[in-house]
């Protein structure tokens, strides 16, 4: 094989990359023309074919890339509602938009044939208190099946000074399962009647704490933790409430009320009574709340702080209540003193005095159990000893036995 390499290499000429060419002879047969820019190349591609392949890349590139998550949508970057179809694409729809509008012009103005009638006095007594009813039922029904109305509702743009947005929200809380997790927690794990006899919430209160910390050690300081929303009943760590939560609210009615937060931990044990006694962390009366309320609610700390959850080692976990209860009077502000007795907080004794109701407002609770943090929160935040519980030892049947010798000694 290596003699065969050597005789066909050895059979080409060697030529030099410095020397000139000599021309070809009449022998010789001609050589092909320098490739010009006009004349395609031998092996070239059919003109449709190359074309095809240089335009794919092109189609690539200039197809719309469609996002792959929901675009960011807030008060501060609102987006108005697009319809799904081109005018034209499918009359159907066209004519379903068409039917909607006119119900919705029909509608309007027979509440503003109401509203004029109320307004010139023509109506009074109980007739005009159904007409008013009537109209609050005509001023929803104007709006409530058109789709951009529908759309804000659902993404966060409702303008609820509107009865249609109020309506819808509501709706929707009541409905899709907010509200029924919230109260399936409660009756699940005794907050009533252990707390209140009886709780309605009229209204979502909704709370966020700072996501949980990460398990390496390193990142605990690096990295910047975000508030997330809790969901009733969940196991928060005590490293998370250190810092009290972000409130927020949705109400439905459009004059603004007073209520008071209450934040009560009913599992602090009673070693005297042999039970269970509640610990207020977090008392704020006269608080406004109004559809147009700042959020988060800017609470102030002046009247009890808030001090964080800290369960004593040997218990088990706490159930942490928060709770907005309306005032008797929804403009007049009451007086409670600073300084109340955290320990021992009697909450339907302090509902019964200042005139609060059960039958409304906002309530939302979490669990937690010890850990390292609960220990610090007692030592730098509380100041007091921790301590420490744990069960009755059982009593041993054999103990006088085991206290004499094992066997007995024989007398000589």
């Amino acid at each position: 094989m290596l003699a065969l390499r050597r005789v066909r290499f050895a059979s080409r000429p060697l030529m030099r990359t410095n020397v000139t060419v000599p021309p070809a002879t009449a022998s010789s047969p001609p050589s092909p023309p320098p490739p010009s820019a006009s004349a395609p190349k031998a092996d070239a591609k059919p003109a449709a074919a190359a074309d095809a392949t240089e335009e794919a890349p092109a189609k690539t590139r200039g197809r719309k890339r469609y996002p792959t998550r929901r675009p960011f949508i807030t008060a501060e970057r609102p987006r108005e509602w697009c319809r799904p179809l081109a005018p034209g694409v499918l009359p159907a729809y066209d004519e379903a938009l068409r039917v909607i509008e006119a119900d919705s012009q029909a509608v309007k103005k027979e509440a503003e044939e109401v509203r004029a009638k109320l307004a010139d006095g023509e109506l009074i007594g109980e007739e005009a208190e159904k007409e008013r009813k009537r109209l609050d039922i005509l001023d929803v029904m104007a709006e409530v099946n058109l789709p951009d109305v529908r759309w804000k509702a659902a993404n966060g743009l409702a303008d609820l000074s509107k009865p249609v947005y109020r309506h819808l929200v509501e709706q929707r809380w009541r409905q899709e399962g907010a509200l029924d997790l919230l109260m399936e927690r409660i009756h699940q794990m005794n907050v009533v009647p252990d707390v209140l006899p009886d709780l309605r919430p009229s209204f979502d209160l909704r709370i966020n704490f700072p996501e949980p910390p990460p398990q390496s050690v390193y990142l605990r300081t690096r990295v910047k933790r975000r508030y997330v929303p809790v969901e009733p009943g969940i196991y928060l760590l005590n490293e998370q409430t250190k810092k009290p939560p972000r409130l927020y609210t949705t109400v439905f009615h459009t004059d603004p009320r007073l209520y008071t937060l209450l934040m009560i931990d009913p599992d602090v044990p009673d070693e005297e009574n042999a039970t269970f006694t509640t610990y207020l962390h977090w008392l704020q009366p006269n608080v406004t709340l109004s559809p147009s309320s700042t959020l988060p609610l800017p609470l102030a700390t002046t009247h009890t702080p808030y001090i964080p959850p800290h369960p004593a080692r040997g218990t088990p976990y706490h159930r942490y209540v928060l709770l907005l209860l309306p005032q008797a009077s929804p403009t007049e502000r009451i007086h409670v003193p600073t300084g109340l007795e955290r320990c021992g907080f009697d909450v339907r004794k302090f509902i019964e005095e200042y005139g609060l109701r059960t039958d409304g407002g906002g309530a939302h609770m979490w669990r937690s159990v010890w850990d390292e943090e609960s220990s610090r929160i007692w030592n730098e935040v509380i100041k007091m000893a921790e301590p420490r519980y744990g069960h009755m030892p059982r009593p041993d049947p054999y103990a006088e036995l085991k206290s004499k010798p094992k066997y007995a000694s024989v007398e000589a």
